[in-house]
């Protein structure tokens, strides 16, 4: 039995086309949280940017992929990237200079706007947050960063984060976050707050980011629109978020 649901946003949840939910997927997800399943947001997103998800209601958000989960009680699970990677990769950003998104426990800040940035956070709704000097992250636990870069220039920088993993669910930009960290620790810490076995949970991803949740999951379930190695790591395939996706699994699993 299925007792709580963990749900990505961006190309899950919501339409990369429209920013929005989906009709057919809130009112699906409306009646399953009627059958008393609770809902969790797992994202890469910060918490100040959970801005487009209409009047869905979650009993909690794992968020910047894992790093900071909390729900209405207060924070579950956080996990910052160790000082030294910060004060490394610093110069590297220096030298030969990209925009990189620097988040915080309660802000984020951008060294530079670029044609690169503009284009992802375009692409994903994001608000412009403010921009402030590289040395800002060396006096504040950053945990996580964005590199707007792309595949070519990417083992390069991590060879100055030898502490932090990358993942890429997007052309434009990875997620840098400390070693080990992912959507699954947060499941973990999740569900362990909550009293839910592993195999009393159902997973929804599309990107990179989201595989290891969904081969940890109970059920994983990859969307139509998800890269061929995200459905690989799922346990069903539906369709694409545009194709009524959330609602076609969740009518497969629920009777609803």
């Amino acid at each position: 039995m299925i007792k709580a649901i963990f749900l990505d946003i961006d190309g899950t949840l919501v339409s990369f086309k429209t920013h929005q939910v989906p009709d057919s997927a809130a009112r699906a997800l409306k009646r399953v949280r009627e059958q008393g399943v609770r809902l969790f947001i797992a994202t890469g997103r910060h918490y100040t940017d959970l801005n487009n998800l209409g009047d869905l209601e979650f009993d909690g958000y794992i968020t910047l992929n894992g790093q900071y989960c909390y729900d209405r009680r207060g924070v579950i699970h956080k996990q910052h990237i160790p000082s030294e990677d910060i004060r490394s990769v610093l110069p590297n950003i220096e030298h030969d200079p990209f925009g990189c998104l620097f988040i915080e426990e309660h802000r984020m800040y951008l060294n530079r706007m670029d044609a690169q940035v503009r284009i992802a956070q375009d692409l994903i709704n994001f608000h412009d947050p403010e921009i402030l000097p590289l040395e800002t992250a060396l006096h504040h636990d950053i945990y996580q960063m964005m590199a707007f870069i792309g595949p070519e220039r990417e083992q390069t920088l991590m060879q100055s984060l030898p502490h932090c993993d990358s993942t890429r669910w997007n052309p434009y930009f990875i997620d840098i976050v400390p070693r080990g960290g992912s959507k699954r620790i947060g499941l973990d810490a999740v569900i362990q707050a909550y009293g839910i076995e592993l195999n009393e949970t159902m997973a929804f991803g599309d990107g990179q980011n989201d595989s290891e949740m969904l081969r940890h999951a109970g059920i994983g379930i990859a969307m139509g629109n998800a890269a061929d190695e995200v459905k690989q790591a799922a346990d069903y395939v539906t369709s694409d978020i545009d194709d009524d996706g959330i609602a076609r699994a969740l009518k497969h699993w629920f009777d609803i």
